[in-house]
């Protein structure tokens, strides 16, 4: 097994030894497969100095050049892309197929399109007689997840690179490895030092620091709403802007004329990506009550086909959880519902390996809407099934919940379903299983989040706004 010992934190370009270390474990095996240096407060103040002072020659810098870089970052990450897909692998515990597609692909992808964008999009506008200027809005703190770590690193850093913003990046603690190998792509691609530093550790520590410190413009951070909260808080106290994108418990709405098959399997699909560790997951699937009994059972066996097993198979579909308290949270969650009376369908918190934190994807029905598996973010391969009377009612069932960050409608009629969409209480609605685009904002409402991510808004979320009046 390939293994990434990393002691390192990169500060002005240059990579600098840490005594500190924390140690990676591979989720299937629980085997080590890496480690990172644990960065300090003064690491983290040496960065955003690093950052600030590159930032007065970056922020200069005309969309043709940032481009040009971002171009030579996506195809080095092309040529690294092997490793990416086997890092991924390791430290998330995402099967093969989907560390390929959902995280590394799509994290290449998402460099392209700001390489793109930056090409094409003007950052500068013109209403009546003045000129809008987007201007870069400085250092971004920016602080990554551990279920999808490259994609949100590509979110972030690509769109700080667009903006012509320079970037501290703090990965999770369980997954800082294909970080690491993405900072090294960036540096073979030609990145000016100080330009994008990272100081991996914990958030209680260097999350902290980042957030708190003055140097740090705008926070782009995603992960649970209770930190999401503090980070937000500690923002505000010092007027920095803050781009949250936090928790969700989306709904995927069947109407009464949907393909019923095809509408419930693809729910059940999206809710398990990633076994589960997925914020946008479509993890309450509405159907009308009418054929209830009939979707409940579609969506018991097609979770029951999905392969759960070796993450390096390429027939598995379903990895595991990413930790052992992870999977002990699913668990509690699980149990407490069905002893407050849910049922079953599929699935359950049996043991079902030796070692690796493994779950099987599980489907819950007759659940009450106001009980906490229905309504709490369990981030795990859960499905509550719950039924609808009509439109209305399925409107109101979707937009029962403190979060707002995805949907999905299914029906026939496509201004029917685009009607449904618009007013669901949500920042991404998908029709009838549409594909996922890098280039539309995403994002959420309510406990979800602030601020938008990906395409030119991502861009401009890292920018600040001069009127010039002629």
């Amino acid at each position: 097994m390939t293994t990434w010992m990393r002691e390192t934190v990169l500060i002005d370009g240059i990579w600098q030894q840490r005594k500190q270390i924390s140690t990676v474990y591979d989720p299937a095996t629980e085997e080590v497969v890496g480690s990172a240096a644990v960065a300090t407060v003064d690491d983290v103040d040496a960065a955003v100095r690093a950052a600030r002072a590159a930032g007065i020659e970056w922020g200069r810098t005309d969309a043709t050049t940032r481009a040009d870089l971002l171009d030579a970052i996506h195809a080095q990450l092309l040529a690294d892309r092997a490793q990416l897909v086997a890092a991924t692998v390791a430290e998330v515990g995402a099967p093969v197929t989907v560390a390929e597609e959902a995280h590394v692909d799509l994290a290449i992808e998402i460099i392209a399109s700001f390489a793109r964008i930056s090409r094409e999009e003007p950052l500068h506008s013109v209403i009546g007689n003045s000129t809008i200027l987007r201007r870069p809005a400085g250092v971004i703190g920016a602080i990554t997840p551990w279920n999808y770590p490259l994609y949100q690193l590509a979110a972030k850093v690509g769109a700080a690179l667009a903006a012509g913003c320079t970037a501290v990046v703090k990965p999770a603690e369980l997954t800082p490895l294909s970080t690491y190998l993405f900072c090294d792509a960036m540096l073979a691609a030609g990145l000016p030092a100080g330009v994008v530093n990272l100081v991996p550790g914990p958030g209680s520590l260097v999350g902290s620091a980042i957030v708190e410190h003055p140097g740090v413009d705008v926070v782009s951070f995603t992960g649970s709403t209770p930190v999401g909260r503090q980070v937000a808080r500690v923002a505000g106290e010092q007027l920095k802007r803050a781009c949250l994108e936090l928790g969700g418990k989306s709904a995927s709405v069947v109407l009464d004329d949907a393909d019923l098959e095809a509408a419930v399997t693809g729910s059940v699909d999206a809710a398990m990506l990633n076994s589960g560790q997925t914020c946008s997951a479509w993890t309450r699937l509405i159907v009308p009550r009418s054929r209830y009994a009939e979707a409940v059972d579609i969506a018991a066996s097609h979770a029951d086909t999905l392969i759960v097993g070796d993450p390096r198979d390429r027939a598995t579909q379903l990895g595991p959880v990413i930790s052992g308290r992870q999977r002990a949270s699913i668990v509690e969650a699980v149990e407490d519902a069905l002893h407050r009376g849910a049922r079953l369908a599929a699935g359950g918190t049996a043991t079902i390996a030796e070692r690796g934190h493994f779950l099987r994807p599980t489907v819950l029905a007759d659940v009450d809407r106001g009980d906490p598996i229905a309504r709490e973010e369990i981030f795990g391969p859960v499905l509550v099934v719950l039924p609808h009377d009509g439109d209305e009612d399925a409107i109101a069932a979707a937009n029962d919940s403190e979060y707002g960050l995805a949907g999905a409608v299914w029906s026939a009629d496509r201004e029917r379903s685009l009607a449904v969409a618009g007013r669901m209480d949500t920042g991404q609605v998908d029709i009838n299983g549409a594909a996922f685009n890098p280039l539309a904002p995403f994002g959420g409402w309510k406990k979800s989040g602030l601020g938008r991510e990906l395409g030119l808004v991502g861009i401009e979320e890292f920018t600040e706004i001069t009127s010039v009046q002629l």
